[in-house]
């Protein structure tokens, strides 16, 4: 039997799934699991890169101890994150997306390049936090100064793993510095804003190898095994398993909901710049999608009025709320706030509506108001493509949520086909699998 290990790192909480095929079927088995999240530091919000790669290194080890051997393993996080290097020292600290550094350089990328021009290069959607505003901060305030290398976030565990450093194709089209076309970093946008050339090498593709482990890395986690590059974003690893026998759109809901389609080419056009429609890359297309707020706000309303509360309890408690005020989870007010439920009677404040009353209310607010950015991002994408549609996928951990898959189903007016399974893992192991077919 071979066995396969998939490394899938989200923004909350990271897991070690291990894969094998049996009887034709992939079967996995979670092996390891560890929290995440963003820590103050200095005022700015940053991840702990130690404390993920001692959490990636532990998961290895629960695998080698539990399955004897490992074929060969991959590590795939959210977008948009990196770290920078000279050499081997890593420029601390490494900056979470939700910190707010942005604000400034977004005005000063766009005057040099105004925004409708980036897109018509890299079709990459709007949102504070790309890599390309966070990059021109660095620019600005220096730490780019003898840096040898930029590595997003799964680039840069597999490189300590492996000392091998790499792009991966899927998630540097996150950064909204690749040529939608070409796949490759668009030179014309790194020349103007006066970034290093020599961070921006070609991308590789998913199913690359970087390798055997370390020496060092192998003894610590109690055997060998082969590195290989997934479809390193998420969201690529997860839109590679769903099982879609048709051209419909998904979501993959977790954190964030990335709300779109399977698309041959990408679409950079004056319809898909006004949707905020984002062209990233497959494994063999591109993944025209937005970007939605997600599960972050019913996470974070967890954790302000109920964190001993599971999650279906959370819902069917919401189904008994006559609450049904609506709030835009894509305003920029729910991005970080120190308090959800505040962040939530604010703007509810603010628009003339009556605020919840009952922690039911909120949740109900927050899962209405998912259903109906559903709906307008669909009517959204059907203008976009010039087509209808009459089925939704949904796929990960907000699949579960029966209740918000029937207020999903009835704003779109499509079925909704939920699959509650850890698609990103199941992504990333079928790529793992099918290298050499």
């Amino acid at each position: 039997m071979r066995y396969y290990l998939a490394i899938d790192i989200g923004a909350s909480s990271g897991r070690h799934i291990v894969g094998w095929m049996e009887n034709g079927e992939v079967k996995t088995e979670e092996v390891y699991r560890f929290p995440n999240g963003v820590k103050e530091q200095n005022g700015s919000l940053t991840w702990d890169t130690e404390e993920l790669f001692r959490n990636v290194v532990e998961g290895i080890r629960r695998a080698n101890e539990q399955f004897g051997k490992i074929e060969s393993l991959a590590i795939d996080t959210w977008g948009v994150d990196y770290v920078l290097l000279r050499g081997a020292e890593e420029v601390m600290p490494c900056y979470a997306y939700r910190d707010d550094r942005t604000a400034g350089p977004i005005e000063k990328v766009h005057a040099v390049i105004p925004f409708e021009e980036l897109y018509m290069h890299t079709g990459i959607q709007f949102q504070t936090f790309n890599t390309i505003y966070q990059l021109y901060d660095d620019l600005e305030k220096g730490r780019l100064e003898g840096v040898t290398d930029f590595l997003m976030l799964p680039e840069y565990l597999s490189y300590r793993l492996t000392g091998v450093k790499k792009h991966e194709y899927t998630e540097a089209s996150t950064s909204g510095l690749l040529c939608a076309e070409t796949g490759l970093f668009d030179m014309e946008i790194v020349d103007r804003l006066g970034l290093p050339r020599h961070l921006f090498y070609a991308p590789s593709k998913p199913g690359t190898s970087l390798g055997l482990l370390k020496p060092e890395v192998a003894e610590r986690v109690g055997g060998q095994a082969e590195v290989v590059l997934c479809a390193s974003h998420d969201t690529a690893s997860a839109v590679e398993w769903i099982p879609m026998e048709d051209d419909n759109p998904y979501i993959s809901s977790g954190t964030w909901s990335l709300f779109g389609i399977k698309s041959a080419r990408p679409i950079c056009n004056q319809a898909s710049l006004k949707a905020n429609y984002t062209n990233e890359g497959g494994v063999g297309y591109i993944r025209l999608l937005k970007n939605i707020m997600g599960m972050w706000v019913v996470q974070s309303l967890r954790r302000d009025l109920c964190p001993e509360k599971d999650y279906g309890t959370i819902a069917a408690e919401a189904e008994t709320s006559t609450y049904s005020e609506t709030v835009d989870v894509n305003a920029e007010v729910f991005m970080a706030p120190p308090c959800m439920k505040q962040a939530f009677d604010d703007y509810l404040a603010g628009q003339g509506k009556p605020l919840p009353q009952t922690e039911q209310d909120y949740f109900n607010c927050a899962f209405h108001s998912l259903a109906k950015i559903y709906a307008v991002s669909l009517a959204e994408l059907e203008t976009v493509v010039g087509k209808k549609y009459d089925k939704l996928y949904i796929v990960g951990g907000g699949a579960k949520n029966n209740y918000l898959n029937r207020l999903t189903e009835a704003a779109c007016k499509v079925k909704v086909v939920a699959l509650p399974v850890e698609a990103t893992a199941l992504g990333n192991l079928k790529i793992q699998m099918n290298r050499g077919e």
